[in-house]
């Protein structure tokens, strides 16, 4: 499963989605938020958006497809990066919300998967003209979130009515510190690529992978008030899983 434009993206994308609702597994949620996102960007592709379009398609298939590998790589029983695979173990839980779900992939693709595949469309010398791109592509995500919070509301009506009041818990599962994200990405992608030795490269990918890994156990949110929380809303959340996936896809 390796795209090579941004329409078999899509297409992947779709497949995965598709055998998640015949499956009623939740590796879906993400999936259909991502061909969202995807979407998105190829709808801004030439139309005088981005500063270099051919870059950035190149750019997103690259990106697209560290998540396609991870996925390939769960489904097969082979070895993934350890954000990775803490977040499709963590996925296997059942008393997480679809939110939790969404935010594991956007931390493990966004924290990890986006740095490496910048480096892999620029150079040292070239890296700050990709500078802008780059925030755009994270602009579009960050856009969603607004309609992430309206998709899951039909899933659990109440949900960003409480989501609202308990700031805590809605600064760090919805924004989960999305310019944070980015620009963690950012400074990542620009250490990443002034490292010319791939046994200096791998190193600094593990080092950053661990502490990725490390990031989605909070998304489990396990302070009393999260716990409390996360409970009500997972008990009266839409217990089908294909249904959640249609609601997240729609649109």
């Amino acid at each position: 499963m390796e795209a090579k434009t941004i329409d078999e993206v899509i297409m992947f994308l779709e497949d995965i989605i598709q055998t998640s609702i015949k499956e009623e597994s939740t590796l879906g949620y993400f999936a259909a938020l991502y061909q969202k996102v995807t979407i998105a960007v190829k709808d801004k592709l030439y139309q005088n958006y981005f500063d270099d379009d051919v870059r950035m398609e190149q750019l997103d298939v690259i990106f697209a497809n560290r998540f396609l590998l991870a996925y390939s790589n769960y489904k097969e029983g082979k070895t993934n990066t350890k954000s990775w695979e803490v977040a499709f173990n963590l996925a296997e839980n059942n008393n997480l919300i679809v939110l939790q779900h969404l935010i594991l992939g956007m931390n493990a693709h966004i924290n990890l998967d986006l740095g490496i595949a910048a480096t892999q469309v620029s150079n040292p010398l070239e890296m700050h003209n990709l500078e802008s791109d780059f925030n755009k592509i994270n602009e579009l995500l960050a856009s969603l979130v607004d309609e992430i919070k309206s998709d899951l509301s039909l899933v659990w009506r109440p949900l960003v009515w409480v989501l609202e009041r308990v700031k805590k818990v809605d600064n760090f599962v919805i924004n989960f510190s999305m310019g944070l994200a980015r620009d963690g990405a950012w400074k990542f992608a620009n250490e990443l690529v002034l490292e010319t030795e791939i046994i200096n490269q791998e190193h600094v990918i593990l080092l950053r992978d661990g502490k990725i890994a490390a990031l989605s156990e909070q998304i489990l949110c396990k302070g009393a008030l999260e716990k409390f929380v996360f409970k009500i809303i997972r008990f009266t959340e839409s217990s089908s899983i294909s249904k959640n996936i249609y609601f997240l896809k729609k649109k």
